[in-house]
């Protein structure tokens, strides 16, 4: 099981989607894909206080000429919060975003990664 769970905080005044997520484990860590279609890479805020990862897209408000008559997209940005692994090394968090896709790499600290002990 997942050592990275999200948590949900009210936000004063702003509205955000909450994105789509897909989690991968491997040995030396986490990857984190977040969908935030609509947003480029100038709009992502990713920052890590306390033990928490917070992800925000901000997506580019396109003017379209004449009278909307229907509308099913909210133009809102979007949110995720994730309490992280004490194993997880904060120093070593990498992020991308490409075509909508938040990539984020979260690596294990050194000590917390699984070594061989050869038997003397």
């Amino acid at each position: 099981m997942s050592q990275i769970c999200e948590t949900t905080r009210p936000t004063a005044r702003v509205e955000y989607t909450t994105p789509a997520v897909n989690l991968r484990h491997d040995d030396d860590g986490y990857t984190l894909e977040v969908e935030m279609p609509g947003v480029a890479k100038s709009g992502v805020e990713i920052t890590f206080d306390d033990g928490k990862l917070t992800a925000i897209g901000h997506r580019a408000e396109k003017p379209l000429p004449g009278t909307p008559v229907y509308t099913e997209s909210t133009g809102r940005g979007y949110r995720r919060v994730f309490d992280l692994d004490p194993s997880i090394d904060p120093e070593k968090i990498q992020a991308s975003v490409e075509q909508g896709l938040l990539t984020i790499r979260l690596q294990k600290a050194e000590a917390s990664k699984p070594r061989k002990i050869s038997v003397g």
